[in-house]
């Protein structure tokens, strides 16, 4: 076996482990597993493994995938699972979110997210969905943000954010949904990364040790949250400015997609004698 093949096999491993304790977690079984995986080797086979100027053919994803031609003749198309109306309204809370942290028109006196008023002409929560929430009415956009726990009502009426991000506090649902999109765009970076040359590759960085003290975990979390939300509000005001969507007036060609995120990670380290053991393993 080439050099490759185990570094892909040892990295299927690891990536499949975390994600079988979440399937099996949610009563997910091996068999629906193993069809989603058919699926998808026979869709990308098709749609990205081709032969120029040639029509895809069953006998060609077959042998690229290993699948009998029968098992690929059944399997048709993945259905899309992905719930677009649920996707978009993630991002339209995100961006409310960023607009009411990044645009001065709705800070207060002390440089922070005012508690805004439902209705106004300038400063109020109605105009900041309508700069940064697209169309889709107010009051939706709202129920989003109090169902995930991003914002709270005060007794006058006003809103008050409670959080510098969207991140789903009350479903879980929400958060798988999150595993999906975020992963697939990690594995991604680093697919580009193994086709590119180093010029042009995308960001793909992180700090790692290994002999850590319980003790100092609290603070390294503390400093990756204070730290990393403000490098990510940095990154924000930049990407918004040359969103489309946001600044009408930003000039360019095509229509792209980028994204940057931010994780921390902690567990407990295994002694370098166990590691070598399990090398074997």
């Amino acid at each position: 076996m080439s050099e490759i093949k185990k570094a892909l096999y040892t990295a299927a491993l690891n990536i499949l482990r975390p994600l079988i304790r979440i399937l099996l977690r949610n009563h997910i079984p091996f068999g629906a597993f193993a069809d989603l995986a058919k699926r998808v080797y026979v869709d990308v086979a098709l749609e990205e493994f081709g032969i120029p100027g040639r029509k895809p053919s069953i006998s060609r994803v077959s042998i690229i995938t290993g699948l009998t031609r029968k098992e690929v003749s059944l399997i048709k198309k993945p259905p899309s699972l992905e719930n677009g109306e649920e996707l978009e309204r993630y991002n339209r809370g995100a961006r409310v979110i960023s607009g009411w942290i990044r645009d001065r028109a709705f800070w207060n006196k002390e440089g922070q997210p005012s508690e805004l008023p439902i209705e106004g002409k300038e400063t109020s929560f109605n105009e900041l969905v309508r700069r940064y929430g697209g169309d889709v009415p107010s009051r939706a956009v709202l129920d989003e943000l109090l169902r995930v726990g991003a914002v709270e009502r005060l007794p006058d009426g006003r809103v008050r954010l409670i959080a510098r991000a969207f991140i789903p506090h009350a479903q879980e649902a929400d958060k798988i949904r999150i595993l999906g999109t975020d992963v697939r765009d990690l594995i991604s970076t680093i697919d580009h990364n193994l086709q590119s040359h180093p010029s042009d590759s995308f960001l793909q960085r992180k700090v790692s040790y290994d002999n850590l003290p319980a003790e100092a975990l609290s603070e390294i979390r503390i400093q990756a949250v204070q730290k990393g939300q403000s490098l990510l509000e940095e990154l924000d005001r930049l990407m918004s400015q040359k969103d489309r969507d946001i600044n009408p007036s930003s000039k360019g060609t095509g229509r792209k997609r980028a994204t940057i995120g931010i994780f921390y990670f902690e567990d407990d380290a295994q002694p370098p004698d166990k590691e070598k053991k399990n090398e074997g393993v």
